[in-house]
Order: C-alpha cells, then structure tokens, then sequence
C-alpha cells in the first residue's frame, strides 16, 4: 500500500468514527432503556400541508447494526431520505406506517388525526414494542409505555428512521398525486401552501385531497 493509498484509508477511517460518534450521540434514550427488547420510534409527516394525508411511521431498529448518517427528515436531502428509507426496510426489525385522509383530518382536526395515524402505524409493526419513543407527544389509548422526546427526531435514531419512513412513505404518495391532479405543484410542494399551489388552488379550485378545514380562506364557501 503507497503512501497516497494509505491516507485515502486513514481519512476513511476517520469518517466514520466521526459518524459512529454522532450516531452514539443520537442514541441517548435508546440507551437510557437500553433493559427493553424492542425499543420503537414513532414519527410524522404532513401535519402542516392544505392537501394530502398525515403519514406516521413506527421503527424497531436493531440494537447492534447502527444505520450510518441516519438524522432527523428534514436535515437530509431528498436523494439520501430514499437511500436510507431502503436501508432502514431492509435492516429494521419491524417497520408500520399508518395514514390519515384529508376527509377525517377535516372531521376530527389535524392532531386527532395524527394521533390515529400512530396508533395505525403501531398496529402495523410485525413485533409488539416494549417502549415508545415519541417526537414530542403522547399518544392516546396506546397501552404500551412512552416517552415524548421534544425534538427526538434529532435526538433518537429510532424517531429519526421513523421520520425519514413517514417524509418518504407521503412524499412519493405526492408525487403520484400531482400526476392526478396536476396543476398544484404537488411533486414540489407535497401539498404545502407555496404561492404556486395557492394560486393553483384559486384558479381551479380544491381536489378530493385538499383539507377544506386548512383552505377556507382561499376558496368561496
């Protein structure tokens, strides 16, 4: 091994302790209940968007197989969410996604909504959790123990894979969305209330997938 090949080997090296240690630092909790078997992180999307669902996703990860440059949703780009969106179905010991329409959204509010799209997303898991790690909530009528973590995307690598599971699990939903409804901006926006999907909403109106509880404003009643 030359020289060159040797420091090309070294940098690598350091990389990935640098990453082994900020991935130990994303770990706190599930150290904390580290007694516990199956340790499961429960996130969501789409609570702010005018259209489209609430999507929550629920992650058992595996204790010794850390998923490198796993991180909160919103801090990775698109093409790293879809890599490692694929890693965490291919290693994760339980992956469930629960999904809540426009119409109930609009019936029973938008945190109501969420909570059921957990709770979907906990009865989808293949193995019972022994603990919840929740980003910043307590989930109603869920009998297994929890603990809201404010901000526990960015705190815990079981709530960040459940964020990235949620953001790409309804992102792609959007896609296909815009396909159906074109005209929104869907595939950038995801349903968010950008100036293009506003002046899209104005000129042709809401579609079976708006929340008319969220776009009062901009259409006639």
């Amino acid at each position: 091994m030359n020289r060159r090949e040797e420091e090309r080997l070294r940098r690598r090296q350091e990389k990935l302790e640098k990453e082994l240690a900020r991935l130990e630092g994303m770990s706190i909790y599930e150290k904390k209940y580290s007694d516990f078997q199956a340790i499961c992180g429960i996130d969501e999307a789409g609570r702010g968007p005018f259209a489209g669902p609430v999507v929550a996703g629920a992650v058992i990860l595996l204790k010794d197989r850390p998923i490198l440059y796993l991180n909160d949703s919103k801090k990775l780009s698109e093409k790293k969410r879809e890599e490692l969106y694929d890693v965490i179905m291919e290693q994760a010991v339980a992956v469930g996604t629960g999904m809540v329409g426009p119409a109930r959204i609009d019936e029973i509010n938008i945190l109501q909504a969420t909570y059921e799209a957990m709770r979907m997303a906990i009865g989808q898991l293949a193995v019972k959790p022994d603990i919840l790690l929740n980003d910043a909530v307590t989930i109603p009528e869920v009998t297994v123990r929890q603990e809201p973590i404010v901000k526990g995307d960015a705190k815990s690598v079981s709530i960040a894979a459940a964020s990235i599971v949620a953001k790409v699990t309804r992102d792609r939903l959007m896609r296909e969305y815009d396909e159906v409804f074109p005209g929104y901006g869907f595939a950038d926006n995801k349903g968010y209330g950008t100036k293009a999907h506003i002046e899209g909403l104005k000129k042709l109106g809401p579609t079976p997938i708006h929340r008319r509880s969220f776009i009062g404003k901009y259409i006639e009643q």
